[in-house]
Order: structure tokens, then C-alpha cells, then sequence
């Protein structure tokens, strides 16, 4: 992936200079309507790398969802390791015990020579279940050891199988943090070739991401549900679909428009920043709901909901589930779209319709 994205800058950077070289035979240098096409025909390019790049700090996130619960199989299989290795020790001293009773209390010889002429512990155990005469006791203790014997291989074969799982997605991790990185390196030398018509675009932009973060704020002050028109194709349930509860979580709406501004940060779950899964558990942590740091995680959760029934609160995914927002209403969506960006708010339409893969009520 690594070379294919390298090759892929190496057009990306040609496609910038046979720009400026047209645009300096046929147009006036200083002529703003031409640096400004030259940067839009660039973003254009650029968003492809944005897209794959966006889907490689997803798949890194569902990795460290992976790694913590493998971390968190290890602790458990350690802590029942240790408890069945008690147990046997105590298993083990009540069969010496009743042993040393046996013969003590002189019961019956024969009995107590096949019992003493074992060769190994396991033939003891088995000896004692196969005696005719053996006690109730004598067989809940021999239970007792066969249980805590069974108990230490099984935790030892999780340990271990856990351990070479942990080695995998580390290596993994790694793998595709390098890709990560490479594919940010790529796309900052082709920004830079256009950084002052990107601020200007950004400064646009910005001004109407303040008028849609108004009219979302006077759309949820006015009313309880916001309406989902414009996203569907009717408001009836499509037959054999999943019918939806009710949704309870509209509230975090309102938090995750907070964060409008906030830049994105691939790995970020905080103010300081996020990346589009982050937003999604950080927002909905704030009202009492634990998801996981993953994109492709968070499509498992809730119940699934149709584009024609999402409301607000719902969570939208695009992409084969490489990205998520929270459904806001009024067929929009608040997310962390990809690096070089911020929390917007952006129209369920057009490439995100397209992209649309599924709602999950949680």
C-alpha cells in the first residue's frame, strides 16, 4: 500500500506543476480565479488520499479496540491460572489427607495396596476412581483435582493463543501506522504546493460552517425531534427492516457541536482533537454511554436504522464503515471528516449519500 501511495503522490505532484505551467502560458500568474482553480482541481486529487487515509486510521483504531480486550483476556486468564493452580495444591493436600487416613485407620488392606502401589499421581487418581469401595469423599476430591488439573491446561492454551494474537495486531499496528504516516507525509508536500489559496478556501468554508451550526441550533431549540426530511425516500419502514427503539441519546447532538472546530487528529478522542470515531465516544461519553474507539466497532453497537428513519443522535456511516458522524437532523451530520480538516457539519447528500452504508440507533 506504502508504494502504490507513493507512486500515487509522485502523479499527484506532476499533475501540480503541469497545472502551474498551464496556468502560467494561458492565464495571468497573479490572476486569483486561476490559483484558485489550480487548488480546487488539487482538493479534488487530494480527497482520495483523505478517503484511504481515513479507512488506515480506522482499521489502526480497531486494532487498539482488539489489542485492550486481548489485554484484558490475558489479566483474566493470569488471575484463573493462579486459581485453579490453588486449587489443585488444596485438591491435592485433602487427597494426601485422606490417604494418610486410610492407612492409619487400617481399612481395608487390599484396597489400600492398590492404591499404594501406583506409579504416578495420575494412576493414584485413577486407581481411586476405579475401586468399588471408594467414598463419596474420596471421589468429589479426585472431581476436585481432574477439575482444577483441566482448569490450568485450558487458561495455559488461552495464554498462549492470547500472547500470539497480541503479537499479530502489534505487528499489524505497526504496519499500518507507517502507512499512516506516509500517506500524511505525501499529502502535506502536495498541500504545501497550494497553502495560500487552501487558507482561502478554509476561510470561506468557515464562514458557512458558522451559518449551518446556527440554523442546527435553532433547529434543535425549536423542536424535541428534528425532522429528517431531504434524507430519504419516505417515512415508512421498509418491509422486513429492523424496527428501531426509540431514540433516547438526541441529547448528545448538542455536545458534539461543541467540538465544531475542533481539528481533526487521527487517534484523537479529546478537545485537543478527533478523529471521526473519537468525536462519536467522546460525545456520547458525556451522557453515560461507553463505545469503543473504532469506526468499524461502533457499526456492531445499537440497532440498525434506515436513511429514511435516522433521527437525531443516531450514529451514520459511510464507506464500508471507515467513517462515522452523529445525525443531527434536517439531513445532517456532524463529524470529523479527515487529517487537515475540522468538526463540520455536512449535508447527508451528494458523496455522503452515495457513501451511505447504514444508521445504528444506540
Amino acid at each position: 500500500m506504502i508504494s502504490s501511495g507513493k507512486r500515487q503522490a509522485q502523479v499527484l505532484l506532476v499533475s501540480v506543476v503541469a497545472l502551474c505551467a498551464v496556468a502560467s502560458a494561458n492565464a495571468d500568474p497573479g490572476s486569483v480565479a486561476s490559483k484558485e482553480a489550480q487548488a480546487q482541481q488539487v482538493l479534488a486529487q487530494i480527497d482520495s488520499i483523505d478517503r484511504s487515509l481515513g479507512a488506515a486510521v480506522e482499521q489502526y483504531n480497531l486494532a487498539n479496540v482488539r489489542l485492550h480486550k486481548i489485554e484484558g483476556d490475558l489479566r483474566e486468564n493470569k488471575k484463573q491460572l493462579t486459581l485453579a493452580r490453588k486449587n489443585l495444591r488444596l485438591s491435592q493436600r485433602s487427597l494426601a489427607a485422606r490417604l494418610a487416613a486410610a492407612y492409619t485407620s487400617q481399612e481395608d488392606n487390599s484396597t489400600l495396596a492398590v492404591l499404594l502401589g501406583s506409579t504416578s499421581f495420575e494412576d493414584l487418581l485413577t486407581r481411586v476412581e476405579t475401586i468399588n469401595s471408594t467414598s463419596s469423599q474420596d471421589a468429589d476430591i479426585v472431581r476436585q483435582v481432574r477439575s482444577s488439573q483441566a482448569a490450568i491446561q485450558r487458561n495455559r492454551t488461552a495464554l498462549a493463543n492470547a500472547h500470539e494474537e497480541q503479537q499479530q495486531i502489534v505487528a499489524q499496528k505497526a504496519a499500518q501506522k507507517q502507512h499512516i504516516e506516509s500517506q500524511l507525509a505525501e499529502r502535506h508536500q502536495l498541500l504545501s504546493s497550494i497553502r495560500s489559496e487552501i487558507q482561502r478556501i478554509r476561510a470561506a468554508e468557515a464562514a458557512q460552517q458558522r451559518q449551518l451550526a446556527a440554523a442546527a441550533q435553532a433547529r434543535l431549540a425549536s423542536q424535541s425531534q428534528p425532522s429528517v426530511s431531504g434524507v430519504g425516500v419516505g417515512a415508512s419502514t421498509p418491509e422486513g427492516s429492523t424496527v428501531a427503539p426509540p431514540n433516547t441519546h438526541g441529547g448528545v447532538v448538542g455536545i458534539a457541536m461543541r467540538y465544531l472546530g475542533v481539528p481533526y487528529v487521527w487517534g484523537g478522542a479529546s478537545p485537543r482533537g478527533f478523529d471521526c470515531s473519537g468525536l462519536v465516544m467522546y460525545a456520547f461519553a458525556q451522557i453515560g454511554v461507553s463505545l469503543p474507539h473504532s469506526s468499524y466497532a461502533q457499526f456492531n453497537m445499537g440497532t440498525p436504522v434506515s436513511i429514511s428513519q435516522l433521527e437525531a443522535g443516531d450514529l451514520v456511516f459511510f464507506s464500508g464503515a471507515s467513517h462515522v458522524g452523529i445525525y443531527i437532523g434536517g439531513g445532517q451530520f456532524i463529524h470529523a471528516p479527515h487529517t487537515g480538516d475540522v468538526v463540520k457539519i455536512s449535508a447527508l447528500s451528494g458523496y455522503y449519500s452515495s457513501a451511505f452504508i447504514g444508521g445504528r440507533r444506540i
